[in-house]
């Protein structure tokens, strides 16, 4: 039988409020192991980590800044429901990222197992959000709208991003780190790759 002839169980609101406690909490543990072993990202978070090294500001104050001049472009492209879902996630990820360095505290934490398990934990998160009809915004936003309206290949433009913020971090941070960034950013898309595939998740908001 073809999964999308499978009838569809919708999420009920109480199990759309838990996935994004539960998805952003996971992030923000991701984003506390990479803060501490000074590591990073691509996309928005990786924006943001880069400009906490570089100026001294918290990871969560940047990553909400940043994404507000993308919330029309997720109006246009994926409807107020997807938006309102995607800010509520940017929100929490923002105040839990700042939470949980209160909550957690590391002594010490090796910088390789840092970069796996921090991206597996933000993968995971972010996985989380996706089936429920919810993401961290940003550049996965842009690079959506910019194949639509230019015809510019996401995946190729996702790729020349990140890569361009990786080479910043090359500025700020040592080549060992952003080295282990990289294997992290592996991590973290093999999470997504290997999890977020059509008809495997029949669940709907």
């Amino acid at each position: 039988m073809d999964p999308q002839d499978l009838p569809k169980d919708p999420h009920r609101p109480y199990e759309d409020v838990m996935a994004m406690l539960v998805g952003t909490l996971f992030v923000a543990l991701g984003v506390t192991f990479y803060t501490q072993a000074l590591l990073l990202t691509g996309s928005t978070a990786g924006l943001a980590f880069l400009l906490q090294y570089a100026t001294g500001w918290r990871f969560g104050v940047w990553f909400f800044l940043i994404n507000v001049p993308f919330y029309w472009l997720a109006i246009r492209r994926m409807g107020w429901s997807f938006t309102l879902r995607t800010f509520a996630a940017i929100g929490l990820v923002s105040l839990f990222s700042e939470l949980t360095g209160q909550w957690v505290v590391i002594d010490e934490l090796q910088p390789l197992y840092a970069a796996l398990m921090g991206g597996c934990l933000i993968g995971l998160g972010m996985l989380i959000l996706f089936r429920h009809r919810a993401s961290l915004g940003g550049v996965n936003i842009l690079v959506l709208f910019l194949q639509d309206r230019y015809g510019w290949r996401a995946g190729y433009v996702q790729l020349g991003i990140d890569a361009a913020i990786m080479l910043a971090a090359l500025l700020v941070l040592p080549p060992e780190r952003v080295g282990l960034s990289v294997l992290g950013a592996v991590a973290l898309n093999l999470i997504i790759a290997l999890n977020h595939k059509p008809g495997r998740y029949m669940g709907v908001s």
